[in-house]
């Protein structure tokens, strides 16, 4: 286990173990949540495989990102196994990104029916590249900096996004 991990690896723990009272308490039926039509069950997984190829994609690519994101968070920097799973981060990135811009259920009327999370979209579009090449020029903070920002503001951010009332993950976990 890194060093970085096991500091804050209490904290995490910590932070679970303190969660869970209080989602109990929210879910609970006078609970604030359950007004939002929240009731803890497996998940609806039909309602995924109903979804448009757009969004199976999307979810596909960014779970596969996450998974490999914290590997990569986790690891050792600078060997083998850490270039070989960040070009598979990349690429999931990069499908994630992309097929984003063909999901409109959020602005379906807009302006070529994006919102401004497709932002973000643009922004790991952009910064994929970027960082790969501060990365081929052992630009070590600057590569660090970037794949960590779009780790955090492209999965975690725009994930938690996903779980507002009225979206897909918000049916699929919650209602």
């Amino acid at each position: 286990m890194s060093p970085r991990l096991a500091r804050h690896l209490p904290s995490a723990a910590g932070l679970f173990l303190l969660g869970v009272p209080i989602l109990i308490y929210l879910t609970r039926d006078n609970g604030h949540i359950a007004r939002l039509g929240f009731r803890p069950h497996a998940p609806k997984l039909d309602l995924l495989a109903a979804a448009p190829t757009a969004i199976q994609v999307h979810v596909a690519a960014a779970l596969t990102a996450l998974a490999i994101g914290i590997v990569l968070l986790i690891g050792v920097k600078g060997t083998r196994l850490h270039r070989t799973l960040g070009w598979a981060w990349v690429a999931a990135m990069g499908t994630t990104a992309i097929s984003s811009f063909f999901i409109h259920a959020i602005n379906p009327g807009g302006p070529a029916g994006l919102s401004l999370i497709h932002l973000l979209s643009g922004w790991t579009v952009v910064g994929l590249p970027m960082a790969v090449y501060a990365a081929r020029r052992h630009r070590v903070q600057a590569h660090r900096r970037a794949m960590t920002s779009m780790f955090v503001g492209g999965l975690i951010v725009a994930g938690l996004l996903t779980f507002l009332p009225g979206r897909l993950m918000w049916a699929v976990f919650f209602s």
